[in-house]
């Protein structure tokens, strides 16, 4: 199955948020508990963690990108097979554990 990595929230007083590095390229097995993107907004840092088992598939938003709480920043999948989509907007969210500070 296909999954969208989106930007988590809610975040008290963000709307969006900008990509400062991620934990792995295309390809990338994540499992439980990974980091697997650091963003930052105007005054704290997220780190997101998997809180599922995937594979990176592809990156919609490049380091320093910003992007819209709730809008996708990349697709994952469990098998490295599956046909990606058109547009990550259709997928279900992948499951993540995230930590503002």
């Amino acid at each position: 199955m296909l999954y969208a990595l989106t930007v988590p929230g809610p975040i008290p007083d963000v709307e969006e948020v900008r990509v400062l590095e991620w934990h792995g390229q295309v390809g990338r097995a994540f499992e439980i508990g990974d980091l697997v993107v650091e963003l930052e907004t105007h005054k704290a840092l997220v780190e997101v963690r998997a809180g599922q088992a995937g594979i990176l598939r592809a990156i919609h938003c490049a380091e320093g990108d910003w992007q819209v709480v709730g809008r996708p920043l990349a697709v994952l999948s469990d098998g490295p097979d599956e046909a990606l989509p058109s547009s990550p907007d259709e997928l279900t969210a992948l499951a993540v554990d995230f930590e503002v500070s």
